[in-house]
């Protein structure tokens, strides 16, 4: 095994840790969490396994880092995309598909994180599905909040966490479609269909 460059000799530890993780990620994309080895998260890092296990105690301990810095960024990502309120006087309509679009886009910008979220492959440690589920419980009350009063006068939702339960569901389809079948579900072809169902949610 080659020996580390001086230039990977003087990575910072958190610089490090990060391309631990990135490696790490680009392993679980590629083949899965169960192909995901010390050993050979080392070997693509071009680093020794001493060099692993001074960031992490074990195999489990690099997945669930990985795992959790991921949820984090999905998360943040999805914060700034929500609208935090319909405009008055606008079109919440446009408002709810320039969220959508935010969130494909930031889908088809980062695949092997959101699969991971939209699509928790075999093996993936416990953790991922408990974040997964706090990160869509948090989407879902801030949705909420956003179509509680309705997309126009007199259409109140009379349930709104069912309401944006059902929204958040059909962006989610919307992003896995993109995900595993991109040439069929473009995201032009996806944001014109949400912006027909969601003219049917319009008061007359």
């Amino acid at each position: 095994m080659p020996s580390p460059t001086p230039t990977r000799a003087r990575m910072s530890a958190d610089r490090r840790r990060e391309q631990l993780l990135d490696v790490t990620k680009e392993m679980v994309g590629e083949q899965g969490f169960h192909a995901v080895s010390i050993e050979g998260v080392a070997r693509r890092a071009g680093i020794t396994r001493p060099v692993v296990y001074g960031h992490f105690d074990d195999l489990g301990a690099l997945l669930e880092a990985m795992v959790e810095r991921e949820g984090t960024r999905a998360l943040a990502q999805l914060a700034e995309i929500l609208p935090t309120e319909l405009a008055e006087g606008g079109s919440p309509r446009d408002d709810l598909l320039a969220g959508l679009s935010g969130y494909l886009a930031a889908v088809a910008a980062d695949p092997i994180t959101w699969r991971l979220v939209l699509m928790p492959p075999e093996g993936a440690p416990p953790v991922l599905r408990e974040q997964i589920s706090r990160g869509r419980d948090a989407v879902v009350a801030a949705l909420a909040d956003v179509v509680r009063p309705g997309l126009g006068p007199g259409s109140e939702s009379p349930d709104a966490e069912l309401t944006a339960r059902m929204l958040s569901s059909v962006a989610d389809e919307s992003a896995r479609l993109m995900l595993t079948d991109p040439s069929r579900y473009p995201r032009e072809r996806l944001l014109a269909h949400a912006a027909w169902l969601l003219r049917q949610l319009e008061p007359g």
